[in-house]
């Protein structure tokens, strides 16, 4: 889910709303979002299956229906390597899937910091005070 604020100013910039935004998908956000207030108003990152795990999200990016502005740059951006991998995951679950699993395998053995190496912190932003 992502606040309006997050997404408000793809929808009503100083040029009118962001032409990469699928125009019916554009017009669906501006009903939950208004120009001014509803900042707190929210929308899915993933409308189509927000409660399943899948490629949809790729999906939808390729659509123009990527709610936020990094989405966006997904396509957008100057890596094509990066537009490709969107494009494979978007027409491919099981190849998604598949380097979705060894990427988490991969980032569980990157070892934790702890004791005088690290700390865990009550603000994430924050380093703790008095350590």
């Amino acid at each position: 889910m992502a606040r309006c604020t997050t997404f408000k100013q793809r929808l009503y910039n100083q040029n009118g709303p962001d032409l990469t935004l699928e125009k019916a998908y554009s017009n669906d956000l501006r009903s939950v979002c208004p120009p001014s207030g509803g900042d707190n108003n929210i929308s899915p990152l993933d409308y189509a299956s927000p409660v399943r795990f899948d490629n949809t999200y790729y999906k939808l990016i390729m659509g123009g229906r990527g709610l936020l502005t990094s989405d966006e740059v997904l396509l957008t951006g100057n890596a094509p390597n990066i537009v490709e991998l969107v494009k494979a995951y978007a027409e491919d679950e099981d190849l998604f899937m598949n380097q979705f699993a060894q990427s988490m395998i991969k980032m569980g053995s990157i070892g934790a910091l702890s004791g005088s190496n690290g700390e865990v912190r009550k603000n994430c932003r924050v380093v703790n005070s008095g350590i």
